[in-house]
């Protein structure tokens, strides 16, 4: 497995369009603290910014020895709107987009079955060009409860779309996130976003759900104890056979700051799993 390290933890938990950290500091950290690659957001580079500004931001990683994970192309896909899905009927530009960046997966939205269909075809253009598309465990969308992710998975039945397995998502939904249910997900998954959290009624923050409304909890860092079982998670993903990316996706500006939960948050999962060096080739 290797350690990603999304620029989410450079935003806060409510505004996603912002960047607290800027690109250059962010990969300095990442690097220095053995991530082999960030998972980049429009809050630091996306489909709106300049081909030059995409560039850039590409010198900047590769001088600090840092693929791209996955690119998640606008603000409308990471705040779940109703516009979210838009990308897939624009399919090409967020391609160009992970291209220039040197990566092969895009994150997209799904809101509706009428997504569906677009999803197929924006798989087949992404296919053309050796390239994957997947859609996040996600509240209040097509992907929220494991029966709903598996038949979706199934209608748009492509080899390249598939899932960002987010179990803290899943639990949020009243979900299992381990067992049978990483096992039925498994031949999907394409990226994991690890972030952590505890579930009480009382918790400082809420997400809606589709399927049982607001649900209340705490977030934490991935190296506190909190509900989400992470040595369990990153023992049977081990035990899968999988060998793509573990995502440090965690918004910490309430947390100790980007920079101690990169670092903590890298060591607490090594300390728990296995994890190639990020100067071994890719």
């Amino acid at each position: 497995m290797k350690l990603s390290l999304s620029t989410r933890v450079a935003e806060s938990f409510s505004n996603k369009r912002e960047a607290t950290v800027a690109l250059e500091d962010l990969a300095e950290i990442a690097g220095r603290e053995g991530y082999y690659a960030l998972c980049m957001r429009a809050s630091q580079v996306g489909v709106d910014d300049s081909r030059d500004k995409v560039r850039t931001a590409a010198a900047t990683l590769a001088a600090h020895n840092l693929s791209v994970s996955m690119v998640t192309g606008d603000f409308a896909i990471p705040e779940n709107s109703a516009e979210g899905p838009a990308a897939l009927r624009n399919i090409e530009t967020y391609l160009e987009l992970a291209d220039d960046l040197d990566c092969d997966l895009v994150r997209i939205c799904m809101k509706t079955a009428d997504d569906i269909e677009w999803a197929r075809t924006a798989a087949d253009i992404a296919q053309e060009r050796g390239m994957r598309i997947a859609h996040q465990s996600r509240t209040q969308s097509l992907f929220e409860t494991v029966d709903e992710t598996l038949e979706v998975l199934h209608s748009v039945g492509r080899s390249n779309f598939g899932l960002i397995y987010a179990p803290a998502d899943l639990e949020l939904c009243g979900q299992p996130y381990v067992g049978d249910t990483l096992a039925a997900l498994y031949p999907w998954i394409f990226n994991v976003y690890l972030q952590n959290q505890r579930l009480s009624v009382n918790g400082a923050d809420s997400v809606r759900t589709w399927c049982r409304g607001a649900v209340r909890f705490d977030p934490c860092p991935l190296w506190e104890e909190g509900s989400l079982d992470v040595p369990r998670i990153l023992d049977e993903l081990d035990r899968q056979g999988y060998t793509g990316y573990i995502t440090v996706h965690q918004a910490s500006a309430g947390l100790g700051g980007a920079e101690e939960a990169a670092r903590r948050s890298a060591r607490a999962l090594r300390d728990i799993g296995q994890f190639e060096d990020r100067r071994a080739p890719l």
